[in-house]
């Protein structure tokens, strides 16, 4: 615990460097997925890309860090989605400079009045729900302080009964 709760402060005060190569997001997400395979298959959840975002785009970020976002997006959605659900990840060219990441899941949703804390440390939507299935409380706060130490930036969407978006920008680049 006290490892992860380091790296927040560490993110935080800039003391971890991001060290910035051009890679295809795709590829990345593909890995991810590949990674959790055998959690998504637990609870028979799909894991696919959002129709016409499979054009491959290159970004400039830091692989490991972007994957660790990946990997803690992700496996909420596994973790929190219906059984026999999908989790979908889109990749859009935004603009000239940045690329849009969006994971989605079909799962139950979090209430409106949770969304604006929920990239807080410790913050729970659902508190009863959370201590059976388990972590830190810490992924989200991960999530927004690498994508916030590349300079861009972090949401979610989300609606009771029909599922959660979680979102990030990163900057474009040239192959």
């Amino acid at each position: 615990m006290f490892g992860v709760n380091d790296e927040i402060s560490k993110l935080e005060s800039g003391k971890i460097p991001v060290i910035q190569e051009s890679f295809v997001i795709q590829e990345l997400v593909r890995d991810v997925y590949e990674e959790l395979s055998l959690k998504a298959k637990e609870k028979n959840i799909q894991m696919t890309f959002k129709k016409g975002t499979e054009r491959p785009l290159w970004v400039y970020a830091d692989k490991q860090k972007i994957k660790q976002v990946l990997v803690n997006l992700v496996e909420n959605s596994l973790k929190y989605g219906n059984d026999s659900g999908t989790t979908t990840t889109g990749c859009y060219e935004m603009d000239d400079k940045h690329v849009y990441i969006e994971i989605s899941d079909d799962g139950p949703g979090i209430a409106e009045e949770h969304l604006p804390r929920i990239f807080e440390r410790f913050y729970r939507a659902d508190r009863s729900r959370s201590r059976a299935i388990g972590g830190t409380g810490l992924g989200l706060a991960i999530v927004k302080h690498i994508v916030e130490a590349h300079g861009q930036n972090v949401n979610a969407r989300s609606k009771p009964g029909v599922g959660s978006s979680f979102g990030f920008t990163l900057e474009k680049s040239e192959e």
